[in-house]
């Protein structure tokens, strides 16, 4: 357990953050899953528009300092090729 007031209070902010952080890794995580979820089911407008409403929480979760940039746009890409693979395909 911390015993100096300054690990006592870098304690309570990182569970502070830890509380957030999750939080906004289950909301990402909820995004990519509606897009993948369209993908699957070959609706391709609501992919289109899954992938539209993804790409800025992505980018948000970059700004935060949940996720690195390199992951966001290799996520990106994944994501894009999917919906593409889907429009195209049919």
């Amino acid at each position: 357990m911390a015993n100096t007031p300054q690990a006592k209070k870098r304690a309570k902010q990182a569970e502070k953050s830890r509380v957030r952080n999750a939080g906004q890794r289950s909301n990402l995580r909820t995004f990519i899953k509606k897009v993948l979820a369209a993908v699957r089911a070959g609706d391709k407008e609501q992919a289109q528009a899954a992938f539209k409403t993804a790409v800025p929480i992505i980018d948000s979760a970059v700004t935060k300092g949940l996720i690195h940039k390199n992951k966001a746009a290799r996520s990106k890409s994944r994501l894009n090729a999917r919906v593409k693979a889907l429009v195209l395909g049919e």
